[in-house]
């Protein structure tokens, strides 16, 4: 085999055959993945969690914004080499794990803010500093970022969270405690509100 192209596909067929190999920790270890992502089941429901190099890059619900949509878009706003790898999302499984049976409170991860810009970034950085088991309104929100007459545009900005429940936009209510609106649903709002007031 003296074509080097011809090698490749030779050693790829064998690899293949070989039963204990982990091609995405390969492909890792190689550079060729810049998003990783898994599908991991949560007390809410399934969750689609991906990471890049930088960090924790998206949270979604899985029933609200299908996986494959939420991929497409990863793709086409972050990069298309996107690969499935559950073990390179072992510490956001395991926070989120023990976030959900009240071990944690605040979670450890790097962020990866790609898909937060301006305005929703400026929210989304505000909301990230509300304390577990603590709410703060819409109007609060907007006004500690210096837009105070934009409570309905914070309310979009959470709404369009990538990385809820890690960025608790679940702790931003309405004025006069009334739950508002949430990506997920209300009902899952709820439950992240009571989980958190143990």
């Amino acid at each position: 085999m003296s074509d080097p192209l011809e090698a490749r596909l030779a050693a790829a067929a064998r690899a293949l055959e070989a039963p204990d190999v982990d091609f995405p920790a390969r492909a890792r270890d190689a550079g060729l993945a810049d998003v990783a992502y898994t599908v991991e089941p949560s007390p809410l429901g399934e969750l689609l969690l991906a990471i890049t190099p930088r960090g924790l890059l998206k949270v979604s619900y899985a029933d609200i914004y299908p996986s494959d949509a939420a991929l497409e878009d990863i793709s086409r706003r972050v990069s298309p080499r996107v690969l499935e790898d559950a073990s390179a999302l072992d510490d956001v499984r395991r926070e989120l794990d023990e976030y959900f049976a009240g071990r944690r409170r605040d979670f450890d991860l790097p962020l990866d803010r790609t898909l937060m810009r301006g305005f929703g970034r400026r929210v989304l950085d505000r909301t990230e500093r509300i304390p577990y088991g603590h709410v703060a309104t819409y109007g609060e929100v907007a006004r500690d970022i210096g837009s105070p007459r934009a409570s309905r545009a914070t309310g979009n900005a959470l709404g369009a969270n990538p990385i809820p429940i890690v960025v608790p936009c679940h702790r931003v209510i309405r004025s006069g405690g009334v739950i508002g609106n949430y990506g997920g649903g209300p009902e899952r709002k709820i439950q992240l509100l009571e989980l958190e007031r143990g």
